[in-house]
C-alpha cells in the first residue's frame, strides 16, 4: 500500500514540477498597461496553468512529509510551510494572470481616459503581488531546507537530494544578500527552475522508493 501511495505522489510531483516549468517557460514578458491588454489572452493562459499544478504539487509533497515522517515531525512543520507558499502562488497567480486581465480588459477601449484611476490600482496590484512571491520564495526556501536535513540524517531518500536542496539554499541567499531581484520574471523563473529540478528529483525518489 505505502509503495503505491509513494509512487502515486511521485509522480504527482514530476508532473506538478514539468507543469511549473512550462508555465514559466510560456510566461509572457511583462509591461505598460497597454501591453498587459495586448498579452491578457497568454497571461490567463500561463497563470491558469499555473494554478492548475499546485494541487499536484502540494499531493506530492504530502507523500514526501509521510515519507520522511519521524518522532520530530518536522517534515509535517515543512508541509506546512509548504502550504502556506502554494497558497499565497495560487493569490499571486489569481490577481496578477486572471483578474488583472479581466479587470483591464473592460477598459480596453477607453484607457488613456480612465488612466489617472487604473494606474494606482495597476501599481497597488503589483505590489501585492510582489510581496506573495516573497512568500511563495522564503516559504519554498524555508521548507526545503527542513526536507533536505531530514533527507540527509534520515537517509530515507537519495543523500545527494538533500545536499542538492542545501546548495539551492546556499544560491538562494547568496542573491537576498547581493541584492538580486527575485521578484522579477527572470529572477522568478531562475528561482521556479531551480525549486522545480529538485521536485522533480524528489518525485522520481519517491516513485522509485520501495517502502
Amino acid at each position: 500500500m505505502e509503495t503505491n501511495f509513494y509512487k502515486s505522489t511521485g509522480i504527482s510531483l514530476t508532473i506538478g514540477s514539468f507543469l511549473a516549468i512550462t508555465t514559466m517557460t510560456l510566461h509572457p514578458l511583462g509591461g505598460n498597461i497597454k501591453h498587459i491588454i495586448q498579452i491578457s489572452e497568454s497571461l490567463q493562459i500561463t497563470h491558469a496553468l499555473a494554478i492548475f499544478c499546485l494541487p499536484f504539487i502540494l499531493f506530492g509533497f504530502y507523500g514526501l512529509t509521510h515519507k520522511l515522517s519521524d518522532k520530530w515531525k518536522l517534515s509535517t512543520l515543512a508541509f506546512i510551510i509548504i502550504s502556506f507558499g502554494l497558497f499565497a502562488a495560487m493569490l499571486a497567480a489569481l490577481f496578477n494572470g486572471l483578474a488583472l486581465p479581466n479587470f483591464l480588459g473592460k477598459y480596453s477601449e477607453n484607457i488613456d481616459q480612465n488612466i489617472a484611476v487604473i494606474k494606482p490600482i495597476v501599481n497597488y496590484g503589483f505590489a501585492v503581488n510582489k510581496a506573495l512571491d516573497y512568500v511563495f520564495i522564503v516559504s519554498f526556501c524555508s521548507a526545503i531546507t527542513i526536507y533536505s536535513i531530514i533527507t540527509i540524517v534520515s537517509k530515507r531518500l537519495p543523500k545527494w537530494i538533500g545536499y542538492f536542496g542545501i546548495v539551492l539554499l546556499f544560491f538562494a541567499i547568496i542573491g537576498a544578500t547581493t541584492n538580486f531581484v527575485f521578484a522579477s520574471l527572470i529572477g522568478f523563473r531562475i528561482f521556479v527552475f531551480s525549486i522545480a529540478g529538485w521536485i522533480l528529483c524528489t518525485g522520481i525518489s519517491l516513485i522509485k522508493s520501495n517502502k
